[in-house]
Order: structure tokens, then C-alpha cells, then sequence
């Protein structure tokens, strides 16, 4: 009695095609995962219930933590348009620059779609205002503070910026170091805005989840472009 074979015959144990479906579909569902995360949280942010009255004990909590004031109001101003977006477009100019100089193909995806990313912000961010229409920390006059404009600026502008230049890093280490970086310096920011008084954490939460879709959405854009322009990388 012959046994009906697993595959065609033709076909490889393991196909390239296969292992780039599997990439491919990973981030895919990353991005569901946080494209719900992100809806809980705006839907918590939008009621009156107990996750936002523990969301306001715990911003009283880091109000009155030990970080000095000036400290946390520098940190909460790295989130500023004028200091984030300068970071984002020396970065756009350097790699254009260089990949422009090793004559890549299609070098000019990862930087537009960076930029794209970072225009996404306030387009995404200000009806999200109007229509959760949150009121300030004590203090704050208004309403309007979910989710944080600063915290997605900051996230997505350097975050933006350490995609593009990761492809241009060859040791693992600095790419890593790099990455570690910059959420160091992300969690700094929205720390700095809670502690000041200008933002709920859940305000915070809930942008950085946004951001992190941006980016997930910046990184499937430009990875195939960038995976396949690496051997032709400079060194």
C-alpha cells in the first residue's frame, strides 16, 4: 500500500515563500493586538469607571514622586514638536544622504514613510481629543487630553528616527543599545508629563500605543526595501 506524500514532490521542505508569509503575518497580528489595546483604552479613558479613577490615584502618586521639577519639565519638553521633529528630519536628511550615495533602489521609502508617520500624528491625535474630550489633570484647564500629543510626537519621531538608522548600524550591539535608548527615552517623557501635571498615564498609555502601531506600520513599509538593499549596504 503506497502513502500519499505530505507535499508535491517539487516542493522544498521549507520554502522561502512560507518563512516570508510567517514574517509578514507576524506584525499583522502584533498590530491587532495593539489596535485593541488601543480601543480599551480609549474606551476607558471615555468613561467614568474604575480603571480611570485608578488611573488618576496613580498620576497623584508620581506627581509626588521624588523626581525634581525642572527635571521632569525638561523631559516633558523633549516631546515638543521643536525639539522632536528636528531630531526626526536631520536623521531623514543623513540616511537620504547616504543611501543615496550607495546608489540604493528605492532609497527614498524609509524616509518618506517616516515623515508619513510623523504628519500621522496630529491627523490621528486631534480628533481623538474632540471625541474623547478628557479633562485635565488638577490644575489643567479644559478638556481634550487624551491621548498625549507630546508622548505620540516624541514616540514616533524618535522612533522613527532609530528605524531608519538601524539598517546603517552593523554591530548588534549598537542596534540594540540604540533601541534600548530610545524607549528609555520615550518612558522619560511621558514620566516627565505625568509628574508635571499635564497628563493622565493612561493619556500616555494610550499614545503610546498609537505610536507603537505607526511604527509597526512604518517598519512593515520600509523592511522589504531595506532587508533587500543590506548587501549593498556601505560599510
Amino acid at each position: 500500500m503506497t502513502s500519499v506524500p505530505d507535499r508535491h514532490p517539487s516542493q522544498p521542505a521549507s520554502a522561502p515563500e512560507d518563512r516570508e508569509r510567517r514574517a509578514v503575518g507576524r506584525p499583522v497580528w502584533v498590530l491587532g493586538i495593539l489596535a485593541v489595546l488601543f480601543a480599551l483604552l480609549t474606551w476607558q479613558a471615555a468613561v467614568d469607571g474604575p480603571v480611570r479613577r485608578a488611573d488618576e490615584r496613580l498620576a497623584g502618586e508620581i506627581r509626588h514622586s521624588r523626581l525634581p521639577a525642572g527635571a521632569a519639565e525638561f523631559l516633558a519638553d523633549l516631546g515638543n514638536l521643536a525639539v522632536a521633529v528636528p531630531v526626526l528630519l536631520a536623521v531623514v536628511v543623513y540616511v537620504s544622504w547616504r543611501a543615496r550615495r550607495a546608489d540604493l533602489p528605492r532609497w527614498w521609502v524609509p524616509p518618506l514613510g517616516s515623515l508619513v508617520a510623523m504628519a500621522a500624528v496630529p491627523a490621528l491625535v486631534v480628533p481623538l481629543k474632540e471625541t474623547v474630550g478628557r479633562t485635565g489633570p488638577p490644575g489643567m484647564a479644559g478638556d481634550g487630553y487624551y491621548p498625549s500629543g507630546h508622548t505620540a510626537t516624541a514616540a514616533v519621531a524618535y522612533g522613527a528616527a532609530v528605524l531608519l538608522l538601524l539598517p546603517w548600524l552593523n554591530s548588534r550591539y549598537r542596534r540594540r543599545e540604540l533601541v534600548i535608548g530610545c524607549l528609555v527615552l520615550v518612558t522619560a517623557v511621558g514620566f516627565g508629563l505625568v509628574r508635571r501635571g499635564y497628563h493622565w498615564p493612561l493619556d500616555v498609555a494610550g499614545s503610546w500605543c498609537l505610536s507603537a502601531m505607526l511604527l509597526l506600520g512604518l517598519a512593515m513599509v520600509t523592511s522589504p526595501s531595506s532587508s533587500s538593499d543590506t548587501a549593498r549596504q556601505p560599510k
